[in-house]
């Protein structure tokens, strides 16, 4: 089998004609992908929240955790072999039996020390982190990004607010390839994934 690739499906997709495309081509890279949520609209339910109710950023920061689990469950809804997973364990369970494991950040990310409770942290990062935390080697951010992105780096597309700004880092100490994709190339991102290549344009890091 091929090595899996972690993929963080932004949640600007949840309001997105191409989000069925992006899920039926994950799905063809099952046991290879592992799929990180964005927060989509239950993330922004979160911020709207703070804003009236004056909770702090750390209750934000678990709220918006259980946002991504949230969309997750969404993005798995009717799709059997996504399979939602909090654990190292269960992520590597799901990927052995075939399937695509869904990450549910919360309990791994809440008993993480080295995590900032931020919304300058979201799930770009989270994505990041994942991949160093499992030892994967492939990152595909997948965007509401149009034209070639050909050698844009991490810290560029955090200036343009792409990534959020703490992406640089949590790339940079995760070790693992980064990549970005647009709204129509699934196909080719399925592709290149299930033949161990590069599933969209490189990120590079300073």
């Amino acid at each position: 089998m091929n090595a899996p690739v972690v993929i963080k499906l932004g949640g600007s997709y949840a309001s997105s004609a191409q989000r069925s495309d992006w899920l039926d081509a994950i799905d063809r890279c099952a046991g290879q992908a592992i799929l990180v949520p964005g927060g989509g609209p239950f993330a922004d339910a979160v911020r709207t929240a703070q804003r009236e109710l004056g909770f702090d950023d750390s209750a934000a920061h678990h709220m918006a955790l259980l946002a991504m689990e949230q969309y997750g469950r969404a993005l798995a809804s009717g799709r059997p072999r996504f399979k939602l997973a909090s654990s190292a364990e269960e992520i590597h369970h799901v990927l052995a039996d075939g399937g695509v494991p869904v990450w549910a950040p919360a309990r791994m990310v809440l008993a993480a020390k080295n995590l900032p409770e931020s919304w300058d942290l979201t799930s770009d990062s989270l994505a990041a982190w994942l991949a160093g935390a499992l030892g994967v080697s492939r990152l595909l951010l997948v965007k509401q990004v149009a034209g070639s992105l050909a050698c844009c780096s991490a810290a560029e597309l955090a200036a343009a607010g792409v990534v959020d700004p703490l992406f640089p880092r949590f790339l940079g100490a995760s070790g693992a390839e980064a990549y970005i994709a647009g709204p129509a190339h699934h196909a080719v991102a399925a592709a290149a994934i299930r033949r161990s290549g590069p599933p969209g344009s490189r990120i590079a890091l300073p």
